[in-house]
């Protein structure tokens, strides 16, 4: 197994260079934010291990809402990201990336606070301004792009062919079938027109690491869990109080804010989504933000790494990010369908979840008991995701056809032919995803 890994680059943007900026990230765009896979300064299709990336420049919109604390929103220099997820290494994709597209990074990064220039080490000034996330999300923990491309093309190929031969063998004569489509599938694996390659094994390190963490966070949670019982009194009157006194902030995003955002959305089948808000102050608030991040990461490594984030499927990628020396949160995501089904889906089922964290944003929604209302709101939970939402000024993903449940889809399918099943209704149900 290759396990994913994600990176993230943030640097400030020179005052005067910002429309410049976004006029040459546009040259790499096909359409509406979509990047042109073959563009001359990041192709970023020539990157076999990359799944997704995305330019964004961070502006702090809504900064002026921590006036409703009586206080003066903090200082914040636009900044320029670039993040993606990759297989394997992020240290040894930086390395590629830098090796094969360091001229284009350069201009783009060029327009960057204490960019090294020209002669610099580009590699060592990206990994210097490199941003780890509080929390990440990978739909399928090692199922790399070679994987996904080529459990497509056997997708394909069996449709193609069962399409050709359902008439002559008859429909309900699934052995004959499946029979059928193995012979097709050796012949073409024979004539290199498909490939299933073996999984790799997952690094000895990244075993160990992920077994440290799997181990360490419950045992420390353990140790601290008695002074958190002692506590637990006050931190619960705490909690109450900060929710009651919470301003409410029910501003509906503005026309030109949405029509911004709207033109990049649904080109695909897979939209991109950025966030960026303050964090309540106070550092009850940040305490708890930490904690539910550190849940959030746990979960997704160890519990929810098999295609769903608790009940919903349709996210590829995720991240939470603390930037500001934690005043602010940065959240970026890959996920299936249109915005308003995203939101449904996480209101319908995991409405507790996003309050566990979100709540401790400036605006969100007030929550009761902390898992309580907040997204349950609808109305103005939209509203706030809309207002702190940023575009995307390129966006770009190694397979823009295929949704999460198609990923699934292929994969199950694979499994059927390299796992023979023994009766006729695993036969017909391997059928049937066909």
């Amino acid at each position: 197994m290759t396990p994913q890994s994600t990176f993230m680059i943030l640097a400030p943007i020179e005052t005067d260079r910002m429309a410049r900026l976004r006029e040459l990230l546009g040259t790499m765009e096909s359409r509406f934010g979509q990047a042109d896979p073959e563009n001359e300064l990041v192709p970023f299709g020539r990157f076999d291990r990359l799944h997704v990336a995305r330019f964004v420049i961070l502006e702090a919109l809504t900064s002026g809402e921590l006036r409703s604390y009586g206080m003066s929103p903090y200082p914040w220099q636009p900044a320029l990201v670039f993040l993606g997820d990759c297989d394997g290494d992020a240290g040894s994709f930086l390395e590629q990336l830098a090796e094969q597209a360091g001229p284009g990074l350069r201009r783009i990064f060029s327009h960057c606070k204490g960019f090294v220039g020209t002669g610099g080490d580009l590699l060592q000034w990206m990994k210097l301004f490199s941003v780890k996330p509080s929390a990440n999300y990978i739909n399928w923990i090692g199922r790399t792009v070679q994987q996904v491309h080529e459990e497509a093309a056997l997708h394909r190929t069996l449709s193609d062919h069962l399409a050709e031969i359902v008439d002559e063998v008859g429909r309900e004569n699934s052995r004959a079938l499946r029979q059928r489509l193995l012979t097709h599938v050796e012949l073409e694996k024979a004539a290199g027109r498909i490939r299933l390659s073996p999984p790799a094994a997952a690094p000895f390190n990244w075993r160990v690491r992920n077994l440290l963490h799997m181990l360490g966070v419950p045992l420390l949670l353990l140790l601290v869990a008695p002074l958190l019982l002692i506590a637990s009194p006050y931190l619960v009157w705490r909690l109450r109080v900060l929710e009651e006194s919470d301003p409410e902030l029910v501003i509906r995003p503005g026309r030109g804010h949405i029509a911004r955002l709207s033109i990049q959305e649904d080109r695909n089948i897979t939209n991109h989504f950025n966030v960026l808000g303050d964090v309540k102050p106070g550092l009850f608030r940040l305490g708890l933000l930490k904690i539910a991040l550190l849940l959030l990461d746990y979960s997704a490594r160890h519990v929810y790494r098999r295609g769903f984030l608790t009940r919903v499927r349709t996210i590829h990628f995720a991240r939470w990010v603390l930037l500001d020396n934690n005043r602010r949160l940065f959240f970026a995501s890959n996920y299936d369908g249109s915005l308003e089904s995203y939101m449904d889906d996480f209101i319908n089922k995991v409405a507790w979840g996003l309050n566990l964290v979100f709540s401790n944003g400036v605006g969100y929604p007030r929550t009761r008991w902390l898992i309580k209302q907040g997204a349950e709101r609808e109305q103005e939970f939209k509203y706030t995701l809309r207002r702190h939402q940023l575009p995307s000024e390129v966006w770009y993903k190694a397979y823009p056809e295929l949704s999460a449940y198609d990923l699934s889809r292929n994969s199950r399918i694979r499994r059927g032919v390299e796992l023979r099943q023994s009766s006729d209704a695993e036969i017909r149900e391997w059928l049937s995803l066909i």
